[in-house]
C-alpha cells in the first residue's frame, strides 16, 4: 500500500514542476514547443485521475470500517497509533486532491497556450489582408 502513496507523491511533485515550467516567463518559440510536448503527455497522464479517485474511495471505506479509539478502554499506544492513522489518511486526501488539482491546472495551461496561438494566427492574417 506504500508503494501507491510513494508513486502518487511522485506524480505530485512531477505535476507541480511542470506547472511551474509552464508558467515561467519563456520565448514564444521554447514555450510553443514546451508546451505541444507538454500536450501529449497530458493524455495518458490522465489516468492519475481515476487513480486517485480510487485512492479517495479506499481512504472513505477504511475510514467508515476503522475502529474508534475513543474510550478509557485504549491504551495511550492504541490511542497514538489510531490519531497517526487519522492524519495519515488526511495526508493522502490532500495529496489525491492535489494530483487532481494540478493535472487540471497543467490542462488549462495548455489549452489557454494553444488559444492563444490560434488568436494571434488570426490577427495576423487580417493585417495581412
Amino acid at each position: 500500500m506504500a508503494l501507491q502513496w510513494l508513486i502518487l507523491t511522485y506524480i505530485v511533485a512531477a505535476e507541480a514542476v511542470v506547472a511551474l515550467i509552464l508558467t515561467i516567463p519563456m520565448p514564444k518559440l521554447l514555450k510553443s514547443k514546451i508546451v505541444s510536448l507538454f500536450s501529449l503527455i497530458l493524455q495518458p497522464l490522465l489516468s492519475i485521475v481515476p487513480f486517485a479517485g480510487f485512492q479517495i474511495m479506499d481512504i472513505y471505506w477504511k475510514n467508515e470500517h476503522r475502529l474508534m479509539c475513543t474510550g478509557e478502554i485504549c491504551t495511550a499506544a492504541e490511542r497514538d497509533r489510531y490519531e497517526k492513522s487519522i492524519y495519515k489518511a488526511q495526508r493522502n486526501v490532500v495529496l489525491c486532491a492535489s494530483a487532481c488539482l494540478l493535472y487540471w491546472c497543467i490542462y488549462r495551461i495548455c489549452k489557454y497556450h494553444k488559444e492563444v496561438q490560434e488568436l494571434e494566427q488570426v490577427e495576423k492574417r487580417y493585417k495581412d489582408q
